[in-house]
């Protein structure tokens, strides 16, 4: 199973020396990818902006936005700036489109929260139109420029329910899965449906299987993992916030080897391990841990 990064985009204590200091060590390290969301609201930086300066900067790990809010975009948009990526980076793209969860950030960009499935059905084909060449309307020029890699970069689906994925599995090349905490019991019913979508679907070529978890090894890494998470889904209430941050415990080398070794058992691909801090400690920690995993 490969291993990315989540580069800690939420943090508010970012610099351009912690920036380039995070890609070129996720770039010099056994990691297979460097990744990073996208919000509006909050801390967050920019998402497009950090990983074409990642694609810039790097020489070897895959660049993977997790993920491009597809219904609060305009299609035609995420295909050429996929594609600029895709070229910055030597084509090393692989995208990840979802409907996002945070009405706020839909309300930043001035879209409506509406009718999101659908119209990311209809936006994926529009990509891939676009990245074939074709004119976004008739007497237009085509959209440039072209992607690297044939096709267009592969596109992974950020889904987690079955009706979700079983539309997915029309136009997906694969699923990027979620735990909060790396718990097999929930990750292995969404490999399950993955797979049976896929099937119904009367795919020919398999789906890619990628999850992720919250963890951290830095100093005091349980009580930053659990501040952490409660400020990330504080937008669901208290109560909910709450819960999950008393849930997370991936705080341990022990207990985040331990979630890895499940995800491989149960067939994840690549795991996107997404940090509590910007602290290069949760980098290091990690290094150890995969050492010890061989």
């Amino acid at each position: 199973m490969e291993i990315g990064l989540c580069f800690p985009y939420t943090q508010p204590s970012l610099s351009r020396e912690v920036v380039l200091e995070w890609f070129r060590r996720v770039d010099e390290g056994p990691f297979s990818s460097l990744s990073c969301g996208e919000r509006m609201v909050g801390s967050s930086v920019e998402m497009g902006a950090t990983l074409a300066a990642a694609a810039a900067v790097t020489r070897r790990v895959r660049i993977i936005p997790t993920l491009y809010v597809l219904p609060m975009h305009s299609a035609i948009w995420v295909a050429k700036h996929a594609a600029t990526l895709d070229m910055l980076s030597g084509g090393r793209v692989t995208i990840t489109v979802g409907v996002g969860g945070r009405e706020h950030d839909y309300r930043c960009m001035e879209r409506e929260r509406v009718n999101v499935h659908a119209r990311m059905d209809a936006q994926v084909a529009e990509i891939r139109r676009i990245w074939a060449g074709e004119p976004p309307f008739e007497g237009g020029d085509p959209v440039g420029p072209a992607p690297v890699q044939a096709g267009g970069p592969p596109i992974l689906a950020g889904v987690m329910g079955p009706l979700a994925t079983r539309r997915a599995a029309v136009w997906a090349d694969g699923v990027y899965s979620w735990s909060g905490n790396g718990e097999a019991g929930e990750i292995g019913p969404q490999l399950q449906r993955v797979r049976e979508a896929w099937a119904e679907a009367g795919r020919d070529a398999a789906p890619r299987h990628v999850a992720g978890f919250w963890y951290s090894l830095a100093p005091d890494a349980q009580e930053r993992l659990s501040n952490y998470v409660y400020k990330y889904v504080a937008l669901m209430g208290d109560e909910v916030a709450s819960a999950m941050a008393k849930s997370v415990n991936r705080s341990h080398p022990d207990a985040v080897r331990e979630a890895l070794d499940r995800y491989e058992e149960l067939g994840v691909e690549e795991c996107l391990l997404n940090s509590a801090t910007a602290d290069l400690a949760e980098i290091d920690g990690l290094l150890e841990v995969l050492e010890k995993r061989g």
